[in-house]
């Protein structure tokens, strides 16, 4: 077999190895990603939301409580509702330790980002060294880093820090949620942030976590706090 037959041959058989295949389903992926056309046309976008608290509502318009108490964040951009097929790459990204899935994820949300309006730095939501500890890596960093590089944007992921190591937020209820982050985030900077920042995570479900690392960075100068996340919980 002569070198150019190997050549191509060796392009073929990666192209068959190395294609896409959807890791909810595991059909072939479509568009270079690992999803398949399917699970594409299933995933629920939020494309119609409240704009300070992504909400979904059937028109974008502030909801009810945005308009009674408004957040400390101006803006939030959710990518999408959590449910299907994000109720399956979510979990496995975050407790499995399946980067496969937050790298779809990550590609997912700067697509979907691509319209917001720009902050001039991404800043992780940061897990407490303890649980960075136990789970090997931090996801809302993991997310952050390849949707900066995607949109052309820094990452300042040693600005806000966790003080406390706190209880898990889905173990508890609304009002436990924002009392178990009071006091939680603190931001050190060696110099001036930037007027206009996103905090970055996985899923919204109160805003308790981002309204948290927000009034935080509000406090150390920060003109204005958007929240960017790739789902929000109805």
């Amino acid at each position: 077999m002569d070198a150019k037959r190997v050549e191509r041959w060796l392009r073929q058989a990666g192209r068959v190895l190395l294609a896409p295949r959807c890791l909810v389903c595991g059909e072939a992926g479509v568009h270079g990603q690992d999803l398949c056309a399917a699970c594409t046309a299933a995933l629920p976008w939020n494309h119609t939301a409240c704009p300070r608290c992504a909400l979904p509502l059937a028109h974008a318009a502030l909801c009810g409580a945005c308009l009674q108490r408004p957040p400390p964040v101006a803006a939030t951009c959710a990518v999408f509702v959590y449910g299907f097929a994000l109720d399956r790459l979510v979990p496995r990204f975050k407790f499995h330790q399946d980067l496969a899935a937050g790298r779809l994820l990550a590609e997912l949300m700067a697509q979907g980002l691509v319209q917001a309006e720009r902050p001039a730095a991404l800043v992780p939501v940061p897990l407490h060294p303890a649980r960075l500890r136990t789970r090997g890596y931090d996801q809302a960093l993991e997310l952050a880093r390849p949707v900066g590089r995607a949109l052309g944007l820094p990452v300042l992921s040693e600005v806000l820090h966790r003080r406390r190591d706190t209880a898990p937020q889905s173990e508890l209820d609304a009002a436990a949620r924002r009392r178990n982050l009071r006091g939680a985030f603190a931001v050190s900077s060696p110099t001036a942030l930037p007027d206009h920042v996103a905090v970055l995570d996985d899923v919204m479900t109160t805003g308790a976590t981002a309204h948290a690392a927000a009034r935080a960075l509000l406090r150390a100068g920060v003109k204005r706090v958007d929240a960017w996340v790739c789902a929000r919980a109805p």
